[in-house]
């Protein structure tokens, strides 16, 4: 069910319900299918008997209507995939975030200057450990097939964690023969460590080759738990439909959450980068 708290302009909304607001918003009916979603709006006093649009609102349709900048950021972890985000408009921002197995997000209006914050939050960035100055970088190469056959295995865990930690070794071993000492060592133990996996990918209106065209940037990394931070070169971010298969080659990059800090703030355009009406 829908909900909100005045106080602090909060929505809570299911994306039946954010598609009901946008007809509205366009002067049209729901279709029949969006018709208890209506209802359950309109009970709540969010929209009234003729489709009026409750002032609470305002922001959320007006960010939702005319956006400079959409940012999305998918996590998975224990509990399955769970979608975030965040919608600047012309006049609000406005960020939301989804629970794991419900169906609403929570839509609150954040201030500009704390977005990159409002960014690390959603992804639970921490601080870690200072790297040593000048150290080596660390990086882990295989296969896409070898993460699938090191997860298969972590579907039946085995009895202890050494146990489940020699179940994982094996399915990477048949996997991805070319993995040897030190890589399948520190590939396995990323796999068990795993606390989540998390990208983030904003999108605009911009200019290239003199012509307007969606602009996208995106970092995907993973969270290690007490192995920190590793950033997934490869696939290379954003990812299309059909673009991944079993041979295609995982990266990923030791990292720290300074770095992370730096290109999750490099993800978001400058002003000259977008598009805006009327300047």
């Amino acid at each position: 069910m829908p909900s909100y708290d005045s106080s602090r302009a909060r929505l809570r909304l299911a994306d039946r319900h954010i598609a009901v607001l946008a007809h509205l918003l366009d002067g049209e009916t729901p279709p029949e299918e969006l018709w208890e979603s209506l209802v359950e709006l309109q009970r709540i006093g969010l929209v009234g008997e003729e489709g009026e649009l409750a002032p609470l609102l305002r922001d959320l349709l007006g960010a939702l209507a005319d956006p400079v900048v959409m940012i999305q950021v998918e996590i998975t972890g224990e509990h399955g995939p769970v979608n975030h985000g965040v919608v600047v408009g012309q006049d609000a921002v406005i960020s939301h975030d989804g629970w794991p197995g419900e169906e609403e997000s929570e839509y609150v209006p954040i201030e500009p200057a704390t977005l990159v914050w409002e960014l690390a939050r959603k992804v639970n960035l921490h601080r870690g450990e200072k790297p040593e100055e000048g150290a080596p970088e660390v990086r882990v190469e295989t296969t896409m097939a070898a993460l699938d056959a090191a997860f298969v295995a972590l579907e039946k865990p085995g009895p202890d964690d050494d146990a489940t930690r020699e179940l994982v070794r094996r399915a990477l071993t048949e996997a991805d023969p070319d993995l040897k000492e030190d890589a399948l060592a520190r590939f396995c133990d990323l796999v068990v460590s795993l606390n989540a996996t998390w990208r983030i990918t904003t999108a605009w209106d911009g200019e290239h080759e003199g012509r307007r065209s969606t602009m996208i940037r995106a970092l995907a990394v993973w969270d290690c738990g007490p192995l920190g931070y590793w950033i997934r070169e490869q696939p290379e971010e954003p990812i299309m439909p059909g673009q991944v298969g079993p041979d295609s080659p995982l990266v990923l990059v030791r990292s720290n959450s300074a770095e992370v800090w730096g290109k999750i703030t490099d993800l978001l355009p400058d002003r000259e980068e977008l598009l805006i009406e009327g300047e």
